[in-house]
């Protein structure tokens, strides 16, 4: 696997449209390649963004975009836990770094702006095989720091499921499933940085082992990325806390 960012100009609300900034810093593609685009440029680029007033204002942002939150003092660092689109990111995803005095929000509706992207570059470029992921980055629980994370894919089989097939010593899995899409997004923002790099697309190629599907993901596929809140293999913590529901 080869992930290459690539260094872009600082993208402020109204300065660019999402598809002008694809056409000024995308020049090519090969076939089997993913394109990584920060979720937050899309944003960004979709007017997804607030003037920055108080941290008030971002609380409620917060509620208005999560299914559900934990207020701020339930946390010792001060920040809102949410979940989003069955994701738990801070603050759902409502953003300030790298926003100039603005709250930067997710795209309205992610899927559809991959899905758009996708199918733009795939046209543009006369390509069939090529996927984009919209990467964020986001805790883990018990590790220091970010690692990258999917909000949402396009183009290839974001599961690659290994059930019923044999290890090297023929037993058979029972439960392994790799997430291809959020382990692209941890490659693609690990490279794209975290602070002033400046790179919030990414060319990631040489990807032998993704399954290219030269269509939009079906709702069957997407709803099988979800895990219901009582099924999830920490739910004994997850159910514990008294959730609040969102505005979404």
């Amino acid at each position: 696997m080869k992930v290459t960012p690539i260094k872009t100009e600082k993208v402020l609300p109204g300065s660019i449209s999402l598809f002008d900034f694809l056409d000024k810093y995308i020049i090519g593609l090969k076939e089997k390649t993913v394109v990584a685009i920060a979720s937050k440029v899309v944003g960004i680029c979709e007017g997804r963004v607030v003037k920055k007033i108080s941290e008030e204002q971002k609380d409620e942002l917060a509620k208005e975009e999560a299914d559900y939150y934990l207020p701020r003092e339930c946390n010792q660092y001060g920040f809102m836990i949410t979940i989003n689109q069955n994701m738990l990111v801070a603050s759902a995803g409502v953003d300030e770094s790298n926003g100039n005095g603005y709250y930067v929000l997710w795209p309205k509706d992610p899927q559809k702006s991959a899905n758009e992207i996708r199918e733009y570059l795939s046209k543009k470029f006369a390509v069939e095989d090529v996927g984009v992921i919209l990467p964020d980055s986001k805790l883990s629980p018990l590790r220091w720091g970010v690692t990258g994370y999917s909000v949402v894919h396009s183009g290839f089989n974001a599961l690659k499921n290994y059930i019923g097939t044999p290890d090297i010593f023929g037993r058979l899995l029972q439960a392994e499933k790799t997430n291809v899409a959020d382990s692209l997004s941890t490659a693609a923002v690990f490279e794209m940085g975290e602070g002033n790099e400046q790179q919030p697309l990414a060319i990631i190629e040489d990807l032998n082992t993704v399954e290219f599907q030269q269509r939009n993901p079906t709702k069957e596929e997407l709803d099988n990325l979800k895990i219901a809140l009582g099924d999830d293999v920490f739910s004994s913590l997850l159910t514990t806390v008294k959730w609040q529901k969102g505005k979404k």
